[in-house]
């Protein structure tokens, strides 16, 4: 069986496609032919499929004041969900459909339901009457070298929620490759899709198929051979690409640009596109036994445009980083809160520490311009944000030193302050008035998690955080790992978090954690929304409203009609 590195090309569609100037850190090719020839002479036997050692797997307008939309990392960066609403219409995926809800009254009403492709994982971006319906698919291929090998597509469906009694596909984009993720930055949604070439059907360029509602398709490269580029080092011939796609126009994407290297991390800010990869590790060093120092490299598109997305630098930072978290864009600096040792390698954590590193775009790289580094010392990031010029970095293996960086002079980044506690927070949200609240575990002197928990830091000195107060949830939270799935209503200091099933509420301030209410319903509840002044929540079974005061009293609406 072949292997190939990952990498990533950060791609355009070529219906059409306009390249940016090539920078000095990536070249790009000159035809074809030069592409084809560069990656048969990479694609030899042997090479490992992850750069990071680890052993491969077969694997509308914005928003109104009156209601919350999804909980993302950066105000108008909206982020693709499984539920969608503008106050007025609430869109959910749910039991492989999309259903069109009222939420204008106390009580839902269904308004229609479209079926979507089976098999598949699906999320949502809206804008206006234009949802992108944006979905995960793929299956197991067999060919003469491979058996069982796993073949991915991503398919991107234009819908036209108008009418939400009589929503409609308008166009569906058919591309070869992984989902990653999507960001919307006013009308222009930017999706980014990883594939692998066909090495044995020397197939070296992914596809994509265009279909409209007459049934007309159109089939072309998914980006033109001399708008690829690639770095100075082999990092892989993996194809990662960015589509811009304008959702007032709709399907295909308008621009796009491309990239040779590896996608892991994407964080996008209301002016730039970040792609994080780790570097490939040397076999040889790993044979060794000794802890691998990794590397992870950053690029950096150009997004301010409205309809385009142009490669612009690369850097590279010490260490891995956790999730998107981990970077956080302010006043023309770029900051990276990374690890060194990954948690994987075994005993080898207790060389560990973490840093944050400040990078500047110079001459189409990223350069550093200061870092500190001492974090945590024998343990790993578990969470992270960013506010302003402050950060505040969560390490954790036995107790949760809460660290606060000043980042306000970008050349002389220092720790500000250190609050050591059992128990780690995974996912940290700023709750105004100096305060912020950390979602993760509680733990014993050892580090045995003793399930989860809520903490209110008391950050408006950073250099002496507090916690005030911490409550126990339950014994876990999807908050931990998906941020969508918490709600924060800064007008009545209202938090919902989904704990076992339900959904906790919590009236969240300097006088207490006060439980504000628990929401039950069919099915486990995924996620919460305001709008028309009640408490939404949906399942996989349907959509309950509360009475935002209490959440006591609502009414139940199923998905499916007849159903209890």
């Amino acid at each position: 069986m072949r292997a190939v590195l990952v990498g990533i090309v950060v791609a355009a569609l070529a219906w059409p496609a306009s390249a940016a100037a090539a920078p000095k850190r990536l070249r790009a090719f000159d035809s074809c032919a030069a592409l084809v020839t560069y990656a048969r002479a990479h694609a030899r036997p042997g090479l490992p499929i992850r750069r990071d050692g680890m052993p491969d797997a077969v694997s509308g307008p914005e928003a109104a004041p009156d209601h919350s939309t999804t909980n993302v990392q950066e105000a108008g960066v909206d982020e693709p969900d499984t539920v969608k609403t503008d106050g007025r219409r609430l869109f959910a995926v749910a039991g492989g459909a999309l259903h069109a809800i009222d939420v204008r009254s106390a009580a839902p009403r269904r308004l229609g339901t479209l079926a979507l492709p089976e098999g598949g994982a699906h999320e949502l971006l809206l804008r206006g009457d234009r949802l992108l319906v944006l979905t995960q698919l793929g299956g197991f291929a067999v060919d003469l070298v491979r058996i069982g090998y796993w073949r991915p597509r991503t398919l991107l469906s234009e819908v036209d929620v108008s009418d939400p009694a009589r929503m409609r596909v308008v166009r569906t984009l058919d591309v070869e490759g992984s989902y990653v993720t999507a960001r919307r930055t006013g009308a222009t949604a930017r999706v980014v899709v990883a594939s692998s070439p066909r090495v044995d059907e020397q197939r070296w360029m992914p596809r994509a198929t265009l279909t409209r509602a007459s049934g007309r398709r159109t089939a072309a490269r998914l980006v033109r051979c001399r708008a690829v580029r690639r770095p100075r080092a082999f990092s892989g011939l993996d194809m990662v690409t960015v589509l811009a796609i304008d959702l007032e126009k709709g399907l295909p994407a308008v621009d796009s640009d491309a990239v040779m290297a590896g996608a892991e991390t994407v964080y996008g800010s209301r002016g730039s596109l970040y792609v994080a990869t780790r570097r490939w590790l040397d076999p040889r060093t790993i044979a060794t036994g000794e802890a691998p120092r990794l590397r992870t490299a950053i690029h950096r598109f150009d997004t301010s445009e409205r309809g385009r997305t142009r490669y612009r630098s690369t850097g590279e930072v010490r260490g891995f980083l956790l999730s998107q978290w981990a970077l956080s864009e302010h006043d023309g600096h770029l900051r990276a809160a990374t690890t060194e040792v990954p948690d994987w390698w075994g005993g080898a954590i207790g060389e560990s520490e973490s840093h944050v590193t400040v990078l500047r775009e110079r001459d189409r790289r990223l350069v550093e311009v200061g870092r500190v580094g001492g974090l945590g010392h024998g343990e790993r990031i578990h969470g992270v944000r960013f506010i302003g010029d402050v950060g505040y970095v969560v390490t954790f293996r036995q107790t949760d030193p809460l660290y606060t960086v000043a980042l306000g002079d970008p050349e002389s980044p220092r720790v500000l302050g250190e609050l050591k506690i059992l128990g780690y927070s995974a996912y940290l949200h700023p709750v105004g008035d100096g305060l912020l609240l950390g979602v993760g575990q509680d733990a014993t002197e050892q580090g045995r998690r003793l399930g989860a928990q809520l903490s209110l830091f008391d950050v408006s000195d950073p250099r002496a955080p507090r916690r005030l107060h911490q409550r126990a949830l339950g014994s876990g939270t999807a908050v931990e790992w998906d941020h969508r799935a918490f709600l924060h209503w800064p007008a009545t200091r209202l938090a919902v978090v989904p704990v076992d099933g339900a959904a906790a509420g919590f009236e969240v301030g300097r006088g207490g954690i006060v439980p504000a209410g628990t929401v039950s319903q069919p099915g486990w509840i995924s996620r919460s929304v305001v709008a028309g002044g009640r408490l939404l929540t949906v399942s996989e079974s349907g959509v309950h409203s509360s009475r935002l005061a209490s959440l006591d009293t609502g009414a139940w609406l199923p998905f499916t009609e007849g159903a209890p």
